[in-house]
């Protein structure tokens, strides 16, 4: 793969022999097309930058909205398949083995008529992840799994035998198509690290590519400004969430520390949607107004609820990771930090980087108990503020930065096929 430099934007494009742009797939097979929730965000910015280098498709199970996105090519892999309500852009939640099953064959197909139509495949993390780019490379169709995560099925506890067995059963069949795969990128070190561990995959086979950040979006913002565009109260300390509310991603300990201390001045903000959203808001009801539920916003909408805020939260439940500890990219950080926002985030490797050791926010399980320590020796608005500034002082990486990385991963794959 050659780049050559093109007169329109002076960045590098790549192509293959005779001039032609590359041609990628992302392939998004455990998610349906929801621009307002992470996964889906994620692939959109990925893809949108990479394509000022090369021609990229984004293929995702299905469509959950409709508008189409701008500027990129797009593929439903089962239209049919849409659900009535949508949730959050989960693809495959209470699907069957006998659908499952069915589902996977066609995704086979995909990516075995696919050939000479693109030169590589992005496989964006799923319960069978790898399958897909092993499968293609033995076709001449070499893929890069993109990993986000190494799934647990204690995360599941509440779901029955069934689900955990589904994805136990998953995880054990991914490392084996993992390790046969040139190259797989992951978004943290630490993500890294459980790679190697729980799927057995060669470290040098491993490549570290940190998420972007969109940092025209997610930009410093007057503060006053931003409550007053909400109808907020200029004069409380308001914390918030941004983000699916799911069993990753667990709020009971910060809406239980409200509800019990009930701070004075304080409230609770929590902008997102996902099937915990029902508990959240049955707990809210009797918080006074102390807890308040927005539901999902606009994407172009969330920087200016983070610059409303006085503080950033990122708690999750250790239980959602196979070894126990966050290895997730974590996008709402990185964002929160652009905005110039401090963040309280569950303890762990990945946030004590983010957060360079508590220069930018603080390190607090996800318990009641500890959520109530912390809310008590709450600091005040104005040291709130002044960490937010400091977080303006170490930029967050961009998606162009990303961009070129999935680059650099997807010329190790061809090359691993002598192209």
């Amino acid at each position: 793969m050659a780049l050559a430099e093109p007169a329109a934007t002076g960045r590098p494009v790549a192509t293959r022999g005779g001039g032609r742009r590359l041609r990628i797939c992302y392939l998004v097979p455990g998610h349906g097309l929801l621009s307002t929730v992470g996964p889906s965000r994620n692939v959109l910015s990925l893809a949108r930058a990479l394509s000022a280098y090369a021609d990229v498709t984004v293929a995702f199970r299905y469509r959950l909205e409709d508008r189409v996105p701008d500027g990129l090519q797009l593929i439903e892999l089962e239209p049919e398949k849409r659900p009535a309500r949508v949730i959050d852009d989960a693809a495959m939640r209470g699907i069957g083995l006998a659908e499952f099953a069915r589902y996977v064959a066609r995704l086979r197909r995909f990516v075995r008529d696919s050939f000479g139509r693109f030169d590589v495949f992005l496989e964006k993390s799923w319960i069978l992840s790898g399958h897909l780019s092993a499968y293609g490379l033995s076709r001449g169709i070499p893929g890069v799994p993109v990993e986000n995560v190494v799934p647990s099925a204690a995360r599941h506890v509440g779901a029955g035998l069934a689900k955990r067995l589904r994805v136990e059963i998953g995880r054990r069949l991914a490392g084996p198509a993992l390790r046969r795969v040139p190259v797989v990128l992951a978004e943290t070190e630490q993500l890294k690290a459980q790679i190697v561990e729980v799927w057995g995959v060669a470290p040098e086979r491993v490549t570290v590519v940190p998420l972007g950040v969109d940092r025209e979006l997610f930009r410093p913002r007057d503060q006053t400004e931003a409550r007053r565009a909400l109808g907020l109260a200029l004069d409380r300390t308001i914390l918030l969430y941004v983000g699916v509310l799911d069993e990753t991603h667990t709020l009971d300990g910060i809406i239980d520390a409200v509800l019990t201390l009930r701070p004075t001045g304080l409230e609770l903000h929590v902008v997102g949607d996902g099937p915990r959203r029902a508990s959240y808001a049955e707990k809210a009801s009797t918080s006074g107004g102390t807890v308040i539920l927005h539901g999902r916003v606009p994407h172009t909408a969330v920087p200016i609820w983070i610059a409303a805020a006085d503080l950033c939260l990122a708690p999750y439940e250790p239980r959602a990771f196979a070894t126990g500890a966050l290895g997730y990219s974590t996008m709402k950080v990185p964002e929160y930090l652009s905005v110039g926002r401090p963040v309280a985030g569950s303890p762990s490797a990945r946030m004590r980087e983010l957060l360079r050791d508590g220069e930018l926010g603080f390190e607090i399980p996800a318990d009641a108990a500890s959520w109530r320590a912390f809310l008590e020796r709450l600091p005040d608005r104005e040291q709130l503020a002044a960490m937010g500034r400091a977080a303006l002082r170490h930029p967050q990486p961009s998606w162009d930065d990303t961009a070129r990385g999935y680059l650099t991963a997807c010329e190790r794959a061809l090359a691993s096929l002598g192209r």
